[in-house]
């Protein structure tokens, strides 16, 4: 179904309108578009590391990111030559890792296929790992400013609402609209420019919820304003039943030392070390107690090849991942027999100060933390009772 079917309130396939737009977005980007690091660039290596950081992921979240990868990969060969689990590292926190595994081998395959040259057309850009239709016209328009169109979720929802597209936007038919809408927008004089503020004025006006029409300098073509409707454009994607999870995360110690793994391309996270832990069903949701630690050591061993006693409960944790929210139980182990290695994965004994040097989970990274707190703190105690011992007359001062 043809865009110019939607186009009720101020056609924009007429040139004088679509002009119009052009030029009234162009002037209003030109007053209030943020100043983002990666704007200032028209570095390819810069916009396509932006781009894959961004892709669902807030701008405000994303902006040190930007800085601390650039400053340890500062180009394209240096990110080839890097091993993914220092590109893991430095991504950790962002979620998605999928996208960082998938920048280092692209930048691989760039430099070996195409001599560390960027493609400069979307084909070429899309047959990198990683790169799809939009983050390839993204490249196309913000590095080498030749006109490519973009459909993203703030560009997505701008659409529909100047369109008046009350259908299901991420459907085949919908996608077909939307990315011959962006073909007829977009300019051939600065259309990375131009891009940028279609994606500006989706992400700061022509928001999800509330969007503050009376800011917005395209009003007059849009279709949704017009008829009062976008509020419920574009139609919202059904959401998946949230599935409530039980896990157990254990940290298992030997002289100092915690057992870690390596997550495996099959579960999420993959590439990322991590505590042991598993799902935890029936009874052994119940928390604390001498059946489910029983029940935790039997799966350490019969998972993971390992022998180990459960001591305690460390902390609990709530998280989610997609669907899934998950109450993470902590516990605290010693190491009882050597663990040997159980269906081929890849294990490792690794001190505090490693820890914070390997690529872990968010909840990884906050059971390490935890763990080297309690170690301090039992340093201070330490320390605080040997000063006691060797000097009893401060004691004796003090009273």
């Amino acid at each position: 179904m043809p865009f110019t079917e939607f186009s009720r309130f101020a056609p924009l396939h007429e040139a004088e309108a679509l002009a119009g737009f052009r030029r009234q977005l162009r002037n209003w980007y030109a007053r209030n578009g943020r100043d983002l690091a990666w704007r200032r660039t028209r570095d390819p290596y810069r916009v396509w590391v932006s781009e894959i950081m961004l892709q669902q992921t807030t701008v405000a979240a994303v902006a040190p990111y930007f800085e601390r990868f650039l400053a340890r990969f500062p180009n394209v060969a240096a990110l080839a030559d890097a091993a993914e689990e220092d590109v893991l590292r430095l991504w950790e926190g962002l979620g998605y890792y999928s996208r960082a595994r998938n920048l280092r081998r692209a930048a691989e395959r760039i430099v070996h296929d195409y001599g560390g040259r960027f493609p400069h057309d979307a084909g070429g850009l899309q047959r990198l790992p990683g790169i799809g239709r939009y983050t390839a016209g993204a490249i196309v328009s913000f590095a080498f400013d030749r006109p490519a169109a973009i459909v993203e979720a703030n560009t997505l929802r701008l659409y529909c609402r100047l369109l008046g597209y009350a259908g299901d936007p991420r459907s085949s038919a919908g996608q077909r609209v939307l990315w011959e809408f962006a073909e007829r927008l977009v300019p051939r004089r600065s259309p990375g420019r131009f891009n940028q503020a279609l994606m500006e004025l989706g992400a700061t006006v022509c928001r999800p919820a509330a969007p503050d029409c009376s800011r917005c300098p395209v009003r007059r073509h849009c279709v949704a304003f017009g008829e009062n409707t976008q509020d419920v454009i574009p139609r919202a994607a059904a959401r998946p039943a949230v599935t409530q999870v039980t896990e157990a995360m254990v940290a298992i110690s030997r002289r100092g030392r915690f057992l870690l793994r390596r997550r495996p391309p099959s579960e999420r996270w993959a590439g990322l070390w991590d505590f042991p832990r598993f799902e935890l069903n029936g009874s052994a949701c119940d928390g604390d107690s001498p059946a489910v630690r029983g029940f935790v050591e039997e799966q350490l061993q019969e998972r993971h090849g390992v022998a180990a006693a459960v001591d305690s409960l460390l902390t609990e944790m709530r998280h989610g991942v997609t669907r899934y929210r998950i109450r993470l139980l902590c516990f605290a182990a010693r190491y009882v027999s050597r663990p040997r290695r159980s269906n081929g994965e890849e294990l490792r004994w690794t001190s505090r100060r490693e820890l914070t040097d390997l690529p872990l989970s968010t909840t990884g990274r906050r059971m390490a933390r935890l763990l080297c707190e309690q170690s301090a703190v039992r340093s201070q105690r330490s320390a605080v009772s040997g000063q006691l011992i060797t000097h009893p007359e401060t004691l004796k001062a003090e009273r």
